[in-house]
């Protein structure tokens, strides 16, 4: 699978930067409700991302080419002014997750993963399971979503990711 995901990235790369008219991406992984894009900004860097999403709405999990990990939650029926907002995660029934201060821009509530235990292990709780639901810092529900594929399409983007982190020109690294 690491050489389609590679291919998919380079196809992305090798887009022109002049062709661009805005973030460019390629599908490199498809699995039950879930797909992982490689993704070329307008400005020259790349990403990855796994998403599941339904008319309107959508969950993704980011990998930025600085290894930096983003949780974005987007829905037409949002329109936020800049600023931040505490919520809660739960996944299947398991105890929640609270993630504070998460950035509110236009449709999305962005959140960044820290690079430490606790996000590797919410990570795994995602790709285990089987309805990841958001909720607002009190507990009530505001989306829900279906997991089914994640755990392939995590493994996925974390290949992506690697991809992403490598140096073609030093094959030693």
């Amino acid at each position: 699978m690491k050489s389609m995901l590679a291919c998919g990235l380079a196809a992305v790369i090798l887009t022109p930067v002049s062709a661009w008219a805005e973030a460019q991406s390629e599908v490199v992984f498809s699995h039950k409700h879930w797909t992982v894009e490689a993704v070329a900004f307008d400005d020259g860097s790349f990403g990855c991302v796994a998403q599941v999403s339904a008319p309107g709405d959508s969950f993704s999990l980011w990998v930025l080419q600085d290894q930096t990990v983003k949780l974005q939650f987007y829905s037409d029926d949002w329109q936020f002014d800049e600023g931040t907002a505490d919520l809660m995660i739960q996944i299947d029934r398991r105890s929640p997750w609270t993630l504070n201060e998460a950035d509110l821009y236009e449709n999305s509530v962005l959140f960044t993963l820290g690079d430490d235990d606790a996000a590797y292990g919410f990570i795994k709780e995602i790709a285990r399971g089987s309805r990841l639901y958001l909720m607002d810092d009190g507990g009530d529900g505001v989306k829900d979503y279906s997991l089914a594929g994640s755990s392939a399409s995590i493994a996925a983007l974390g290949e992506c990711g690697d991809v992403l982190n490598e140096d073609p020109s030093n094959p030693f690294k």
